[in-house]
């Protein structure tokens, strides 16, 4: 058997592929079709006693003809799915497999179970799958699933990788998970084998741990079936039935099969690399791509039993535990894909590309020398499915109604599985997850992303290509840019914009004063013979982002922010969702979408949230009231009965779209919801010079008595017509101007003519963050998502308790009220001039009591501000009082900082500035 040493030299005496080798599919995929199975960890548990093909069988049992829900795929997500759907009490709930559990992706996968990531979601779903697998199966079955807790080491080369871990720790405080930042030499007496030289530090995670593939899934199935639902196997799907109702709404009627049809309301997409096909049935894009993913299994090694498994990022590698050897992975960057996905693929595998493979092997003998002489058992390259954001896809497609996904698992559905399967069964019973699945909800994609293959596999490479990389707090992708430019693009582009991308918008980061940095097309990272972009200046700015310490360009944002505070500041604002409500049920559809009274008459605005019923945050925005017309002009359409003006955060308007076109086909309601975010652009000077500035280009008084705060009104801006609303979300006296697509660059340059002599300058996101933060302003998908209710965010003044008018989530609402508060969101400052992003924990009194959800720097105060919930531990009401007499502390990377709570922002609390008051 060849040993690791070997192998590097074969590949190193290979010749180099052509670097003028093109990027066409064909160049991009696997020369050869998968091959016959192979020696793999859990041949003995998953495939004992298949000695033929079970597809000539049959299903493994009859099918029923109706059924509740019918899952679709057999494999971790799957089984997970439909247990839990069992064990909330779903009846009549179906899994379909094509041919045996396991046998797509799941029977080969790695199985290991890291509980600390970067998010504080991800690490509630995984603590959520460890208690299954760990606890409560074996409890529920009497059937161990394999788990064996071996614990987890990360291995920190560089400060920047310690810091990473130290932020990991801090956040596991706060959800109660053991770990232990360790010297190079305490690691060395953990794991003997291993070389530290090189080492700044590692994580250990003592609880971390490997599953079994098979064992966990057979014995899901096996819980699911005790309580009434059903497995057939050896039974693809062929097709999803669709019907249209009377209100043109398609929605999921039944699936075919080979050996019969299933009457169903519901159906879930767990088909793994398959899912896009199984989309396809049914028209709904799912936007991944299949690629080979690898790993190699050695002979066996002394004194490696019961060390932990290993992760060594910088090295882009994994060492998971294998009984007496190792099994060694990792993710390259360059990947192969998989561009014809074989229907026929059961418990089946690639030939391993040792080329590709190689720069594994070199650092996990670096990492372990004693490998460089343990020869290879066996080899497994099998396919894996991976999405743009490298999070899975899960929840209703906005194209059929009732059709779920739970796919796109970036080789992680062993480890999300339970907690995945959790929330989507939740999703599927109740209409929403419990905790905030945004960040998994297909939803989030723009429309025009799902069916763009170009950008569904740029994004999708070099997340992959990425998966080990630092996460940093101002990270940008460099794939699948340029995809949605608002009108203004060029022109700040040219006065040296930076840009963020956001679901396909750029949107301006913050401005360079050193010139233009534009975004170049996707080079590869050099893979693929792909020539690796030169000089190339977004590039490098992005580069020196990567660090958690205050970034070079904090003095740039400093000054953004400051000029905004003290004289003005434009902002391009462009990307913003911008949605007409009209139609003869408006009123009814807004009085019980959103939670404020936005039945005022023309010309109010009124800021407000949309929630969930189960009193949950699924958006803030403004509301403006419009007049009825029987002209449409570019800034309305016409209509009859009522209108509103929607504008939404432009990274959140897909969700908003769906959350209010769910609702309107729930209730029935009679009315439009139209998009014309594409139609429109918008612009908002903020400061205390922006009335002087606007007053000499809209053609209307501007004084607090002829414009009042939230009201807009139609104007003329240098001869244009423009919606102008005055607004803030920094906390100073400023105004949005809404302007038609063709008309916004002149209005912009007039605005820049008028201020140049007040002090206005452009200004980006970043700055708004900061502004916005400082003021004490939510952020949704920040400090305030669907499993936030207003009350707890201290929105309560946005919702109509008082009146009787009905809304969603009302009931809930009230619930909480009459119950107390278990949590509520606290304001928090930070004397010591350190950078927070997010993540830390909340210590009260000696208590870890919360984490950090938002933080930055507020330059006007001159401090760290931070945004929390926080918790009573003894499980009581969260008052005021409890708030104002802890003492607290903020935890950065292991240290606490002292810190101060606040009931009102500490940036102008009595609001003046908003009304024009210096």
């Amino acid at each position: 058997m060849a040993s690791l040493s070997r192998v590097l030299r074969v590949a190193a005496a290979r010749p180099r592929q052509s670097p003028t080798r093109g990027l066409g599919p064909c160049n991009l995929s696997s020369a050869s079709g998968p091959t016959a199975e192979k020696s793999v960890p859990y041949q003995r548990t998953l495939k004992e006693g298949q000695s033929t093909s079970v597809v000539a069988q049959g299903p493994s049992r009859p099918l029923p003809s109706t059924a509740n829900v019918v899952v679709i795929g057999g494999g971790s997500l799957g089984c997970q799915t439909l247990y839990h759907l069992a064990k909330l009490g779903m009846s009549g709930a179906v899994l379909l497999e094509r041919e045996r559990l396991t046998s797509g992706t799941t029977w080969h996968t790695a199985g290991l179970l890291w509980q600390l990531r970067p998010s504080d979601v991800e690490v509630e779903l995984l603590a959520h799958t460890r208690r299954v697998v760990s606890r409560e199966l074996e409890e529920e079955t009497g059937l161990h699933t394999g788990w064996i807790q071996n614990g987890g080491l990360f291995i920190a080369s560089n400060r920047q990788r310690l810091d990473e871990y130290k932020r990991l720790m801090s956040l596991g405080k706060a959800y109660g998970v053991e770990s232990h930042v360790l010297s190079p030499a305490e690691t060395k007496t953990l794991y003997p084998l291993m070389n530290v030289d090189d080492l700044y530090g590692t994580l250990y995670v003592p609880h971390d741990g490997t599953m079994d593939p098979a064992g966990t899934c057979s014995t899901l199935a096996r819980a699911a079936s005790a309580r009434g639902a059903q497995v057939i196997e050896n039974c693809p799907v062929t097709g999803i039935r669709v019907w249209t109702d009377d209100f043109g709404v398609r929605r999921v009627a039944g699936v075919e099969t080979p050996h019969g049809s299933i009457q169903t309301p519901c159906v879930v997409n767990c088909a793994g690399v398959w899912a896009s096909a199984v989309g396809r049935m049914a028209g709904v894009k799912v936007p991944l791509v299949a690629m080979h993913h690898a790993y190699v299994v050695t002979e066996r090694i002394e004194g490696i039993q019961n060390m932990p498994n290993v992760r060594d990022h910088d090295a882009s590698v994994y060492l998971r535990l294998q009984g007496d050897a190792l099994s060694v992975g990792g993710y390259e960057a360059n990947p192969i894909f998989w561009e014809e996905v074989s229907d026929k693929f059961a418990f089946g595998l690639f030939d391993l590309d040792w080329e590709v493979f190689t720069q594994h092997i070199e650092g996990a003998i670096n990492r372990v020398p004693v490998l460089e002489k343990t020869g290879i058992k066996s080899t497994v390259c099998g396919p894996e499915s991976f999405t743009p954001d490298h999070k899975p896809l899960m929840g209703e497609a906005p194209e059929l109604r009732g059709f779920f996904l739970g796919c796109g698992f970036n080789s992680a559905g062993m480890m999300l599985g339970g907690g995945c399967g959790q929330e989507l069964a939740h999703w599927i019973i109740h209409g929403r997850p419990e905790k905030d699945m945004h960040g998994y909800d297909i939803r989030r994609f723009h429309h025009s992303l799902t069916d763009h293959p170009r950008w569904i596999r740029e994004r999708s490479h070099e997340s992959y290509a990425k998966n080990y990389s630092v996460v940093f707090p101002h990270d940008e992708p460099l794939a699948g840019r340029n995809m949605r430019r608002d009108p203004l693009h060029e022109e700040l582009l040219g006065q040296g914009c930076v840009f963020q991308e956001r679901h396909g918008w750029e949107r301006p980061g913050w401005f360079h004063p050193q010139g233009p940095a534009p975004v170049l097309e996707y080079d590869y990272y050099g893979a693929y013979g792909s020539r690796a972009h030169e000089d190339y200046a977004y590039r490098r700015l992005l580069a020196d982002e990567y660090t958690f310490d205050f970034p070079p360009h904090h003095d740039t944002i400093k000054k953004e922010c400051l000029a905004c505070r003290g004289a003005a500041a434009v902002f391009d604002m462009s990307y913003f969702g911008k949605f007409y409500l009209v139609g003869l049920d408006a009123r009814k559809a807004a009085d019980w979408l959103f939670s404020a009274d936005v039945s005022r008459p023309p010309g109010s605005t009124v800021y407000t949230c949309m929630l969930n019923h189960r009193g949950g945050t699924e958006s803030d925005l403004t509301v403006s009231r419009l007049a009825p017309s029987h002209q449409a002009s570019p800034l309305a359409p016409a209509f009859e009965g009522d209108g509103y003006y929607l504008a939404v955060g432009g990274a959140v308007a897909q969700h908003n779209w769906s959350h209010i076109t769910t609702v309107l086909q729930d209730q029935k309601f009679q009315c439009q919801l139209i998009d014309s975010s594409e139609d429109l652009g918008m612009v908002s000077i903020q400061g205390p010079a922006s009335r002087a500035i606007l007053q000499e280009v809209l053609d209307a008084d501007l004084s607090n008595e002829a414009f009042p705060f939230s009201t807009h009104k139609l104007l003329r801006a240098a001869g244009h017509l423009v919606r102008a609303m005055r607004l803030s979300f920094v906390g100073e006296l400023g105004w949005e101007l809404h302007i038609p697509k063709a008309s916004c660059i002149p209005v912009y340059r007039a605005v820049m003519a008028a201020g140049a002599k007040h002090g206005l300058i452009n200004a980006g996101y970043r700055a708004i963050d900061s502004l916005s933060t400082e003021k004490g302003y939510r952020h949704w998908h920040a400090d305030l998502r669907p499993d936030d209710s207003p009350l707890e965010a201290g929105l309560a003044f946005t919702c109509k308790l008082k009146s009787p008018v009905p809304f969603l989530g009302r009931e809930a609402l009230e619930q909480q009220r009459a119950a107390g508060l278990r949590r509520r969101l606290v304001c928090f400052t930070v004397e010591d001039k350190v950078p927070m992003f997010g993540l830390e924990a909340i210590w009260r009194n000696g208590q870890v009591v919360g984490h950090v959800r938002r933080a930055d720097f507020g330059f006007a105060i001159d401090k760290t501000i931070a945004y929390g919930y926080i918790h009573d531990p003894s499980g009581g009401p969260v008052s005021l009082d409890f708030v104002k007499s802890g003492d607290y502390g903020l935890e950065r990377m292991g240290v606490t900082y002292s810190a101060r709570a606040h009931l009102k922002s500490p940036f102008d609390p009595d609001n003046k500035r908003v009304k024009g008051t210096y």
